[in-house]
């Protein structure tokens, strides 16, 4: 805020707000001078919040916490600016925090940052924040080795979600970080194909793309395994998708631009003749939400740095015939990449 010259700062997103103060409510604002420190909630979480925050003071109010947030910030003395992540709020809330105003700050006192301030910050995971993150992979691999022994032809995707989703909760997870994706045979070349009441085929690929949320962190992998025994075209193209993968995970380092990682999976698709199969980016960061910076994909400028989180997850969709996605999550090092998800990769037959 100093660098930025600004007096003043509210923040209403709530991973934000939780990595600034450790507040983990569904209502909240965060107002920030240089001096202090103000979080705003209402009553439901008056204990909660006073248990989990840290570095703030804590407001109880009856209204609106943003509101309130933007009501203390303008009569703080020598806050003549608050600035706000615009990629965060409505225009309808914007109205509101001007409304609560005095009429000369309206059209002055609440500014638009330029870019995220808080969320750069988040990129960048310390020694705890790692732990966590490990331990919460591992805890995806588990569920993975025991779907295993659970999968069947005939059994519905919904089941096979439901079960990772119990036997999750009952490792300690405090919910899923996404949907859970199961999709099988012809449904496996729907890059995002949530689980349905389709039966797994005899025959076919199946693709399980799931993760956790433990301590507030996320985690994300994805493993294709084939129900039966595979054609040539389908090992084939799973090898591919392998070495792809592998490429850029060795490709991950400190200093290397999302591009260049990027790359490193996307030639190996090209020269395979599979490009085209490859419609999405090859990852993404992770953390306190599922997908945070950096983008790792075609023309990102942006380096990895130590202590970054990623997802390598290139895959091939092919309509009507079957799709195939792997994925891990890589830690940034000085020296390279830390796979984070070290369940098998080699293609698994059931």
């Amino acid at each position: 805020m100093t660098r930025a010259a600004l007096p003043g700062l509210l923040v209403t997103h709530l991973a934000d707000v939780r990595y600034l103060c450790g507040f983990s409510g569904s209502s909240a604002a965060l107002a920030v001078t240089r001096r202090q420190v103000r979080l705003f909630t209402d009553g439901r979480y008056a204990a909660q919040a006073a248990q989990e925050v840290q570095g703030a003071r804590v407001e109880i109010v009856s209204n609106s916490p943003s509101v309130s947030a933007v009501e203390w910030l303008a009569a703080q003395p020598g806050v003549a600016l608050a600035a706000f992540d615009p990629a965060f709020t409505t225009v309808a809330e914007l109205a509101r925090w001007r409304a609560a105003l005095p009429a000369h700050l309206r059209r002055t006192f609440l500014s638009a940052l330029a870019g995220p301030m808080v969320e750069p910050l988040r990129t960048i995971k310390d020694e705890d924040e790692l732990a966590v993150m490990i331990e919460a992979a591992l805890v995806g691999c588990k569920l993975f080795d025991q779907i295993l022994g659970t999968i069947r032809p005939g059994m519905r995707e919904v089941e096979v979600a439901a079960e990772l989703e119990h036997q999750a909760r009952l490792l300690g997870a405090e919910g899923m970080s996404f949907d859970t994706i199961v999709a099988s045979g012809l449904r496996s070349a729907f890059p995002h194909g949530r689980a349905t009441e389709a039966p797994l085929p005899g025959k076919g690929f199946l693709t399980l793309d799931f993760g956790v949320i433990l301590k507030g962190y996320c985690s994300d992998m994805t493993r294709t395994v084939y129900l039966g025994r595979p054609k040539p075209k389908e090992r084939s193209a799973y090898n591919a998708v392998l070495e792809a993968q592998e490429a850029a995970v060795a490709a991950v380092s400190s200093g290397v631009s999302c591009a260049e990682v990027d790359e490193a999976a996307r030639s190996v698709l090209r020269r395979e003749g599979l490009a085209e199969a490859f419609s999405h980016s090859t990852g993404h960061g992770v953390g306190l939400e599922i997908h945070e910076q950096p983008r790792v994909g075609s023309g990102q400028t942006a380096r990895l740095l130590p202590g970054m989180v990623v997802t390598i997850e290139p895959g091939i969709y092919l309509a009507g015939q079957f799709g195939i996605r792997i994925e891990d999550m890589v830690a940034v090092t000085r020296n390279g990449g830390q796979v984070l998800t070290p369940a098998p990769k080699a293609l698994i037959e059931l």
